[in-house]
């Protein structure tokens, strides 16, 4: 706690930025101004569903601008609504970073936040309330891209169509995640990403009874490892060097506290154990979910990356994610898929929303977790088309949903079904 209260409010949220900044520096380096612009364009105007790589699509600069740009907008909004930061400001810059290199652009996510925006309002709670909901619910706005293209209708009708859409997206996601926590209790840290699951697969269903209908693609990068290695290296060691430098002796204390939590929903190391604890946890998960993807690196596994990084603050380390990751990857070897497929790369980083479960029941559940995730994720998927960019959130939370309440019962011999359950 000391460590957090020693800096300004604004020189937390500054050194944040530094984050987004990075890239956006290293993307104005890489590629020509014009060709940057010409390509956020095309990131803008590309249908961005499951799997649609900005790098691929744009260029490495523009996806970096992109993405560096949103989470300046994300960090911007917390810090007007004059929020101190938590472990949620970051988490939910790292998950805009990172989506924004293969789902989110400066166009598509508006819709969603002013749907948010008037729930508050109607319910007269300051927005404060739900910002981080309306940031982690722009997981739909594929579905607002998508219904651009639908070319059978006039561009008016499409424009005033998406808005709508997105409107309601927002207003119905605040009271949805509530529910959903619920559901699973904590045990899958990408709750809206549940809750958008559900909200996907019911406008999905909607779209193709009125024949809207979306083809699966994938548009995944490859050839940049080597610069992307050396970026995401740079960053994370430089960050875990400032951490041990930050508070020495004392950062290495807390790490280990933090080693010894579960990791469950609800957990903030930033308010628990100081910046300089987070920092040191945010930089090694990264270099650990670097060199476990190894060379398969670009915009959406780097999102993944982003994504362990971001939950670093509120939920993840070392200790709980790999039980998860070594899941996944035992059952690539007894399943007809490799892990080298882009889908299921993409399940081994992202199933780390179930590390409570590792963190919690210890190593051999957190394996037979990553084990059922990968199967889960890589099929659950098909019924909202790739609609919802947090596609792991809501396999996470049906496996989470599943898989506890059993865990749970085996763990207590005395536990008893109640016999008021409802049928």
């Amino acid at each position: 706690m000391t460590t957090v209260k020693s800096l300004s409010r604004e020189m937390k949220f500054f050194l944040l930025a530094l984050i987004p900044i990075y890239f956006i520096s290293v993307g104005l380096i890489i590629q020509p101004f014009d060709s940057i612009v010409t390509g956020i364009y095309e990131i803008i105007r590309e249908p961005d569903f499951l799997i649609t790589d900005y790098i691929a699509v744009g260029g490495m600069g523009a996806a970096f601008v992109n993405a560096g740009m949103m989470a300046l907008i994300s960090i911007y909004f917390v810090y007007s609504l004059g929020m101190e930061m938590d472990g949620h400001t970051i988490t939910s810059c790292c998950l805009m970073f990172g989506f924004s290199l293969f789902g989110k652009n400066l166009m598509n996510i508006w819709a969603i936040f002013l749907g948010v925006f008037l729930y508050a309002k109607y319910h007269k709670m300051h927005l404060s309330n739900y910002i981080y909901v309306g940031i982690y619910g722009t997981s739909l706005s594929p579905i607002i891209t998508q219904l651009m293209h639908v070319v059978e209708l006039p561009l008016w009708q499409r424009f005033c169509v998406t808005i709508l859409v997105g409107i309601c997206i927002g207003f119905v996601l605040p009271p949805l995640a509530t529910h959903s926590h619920y559901a699973h209790k904590g045990y899958s840290l990408y709750n809206v990403g549940f809750a958008s699951g559900i909200i996907a697969t019911v406008l999905v269903s909607t779209f193709k009874s009125f024949g809207i209908e979306t083809e699966a693609r994938l548009i995944w990068s490859s050839g940049n490892d080597a610069m992307l290695l050396g970026l995401l290296f740079v960053l994370f060691a430089g960050m875990s060097v400032v951490a041990v430098l930050w508070r020495g002796k004392d950062t290495l204390l807390g790490y280990e506290k933090l080693l010894a939590t579960t990791g469950i929903g609800g957990t903030d190391y930033l308010l628990e154990l100081g910046g300089a604890v987070t920092l040191l946890n945010m930089g090694l998960n990264g270099l650990f979910a670097t060199f476990f993807v190894g060379g398969n690196l670009n915009g959406p596994t780097i999102g993944g990356i982003f994504t362990i990084v971001g939950f670093s603050a509120t939920g993840k380390h070392l200790r709980n994610i790999f039980p998860i990751m070594a899941g996944v990857c035992i059952a690539s070897t007894v399943r007809a898929w490799d892990i080298t497929n882009p889908s299921a790369l993409l399940a081994l980083l992202f199933s780390t929303t179930l590390a409570p479960i590792a963190g919690e029941f210890g190593i051999l559940c957190g394996v037979l977790a990553g084990f059922l995730h990968a199967s889960v994720a890589l099929n659950v998927g098909i019924v909202y088309g790739g609609m919802n960019l947090y596609n792991n959130g809501f396999a996470g939370g049906i496996v989470a949903m599943f898989l506890v309440p059993v865990i749970q019962s085996i763990r207590d011999r005395r536990a008893r079904a109640k016999g008021d359950l409802s049928l």
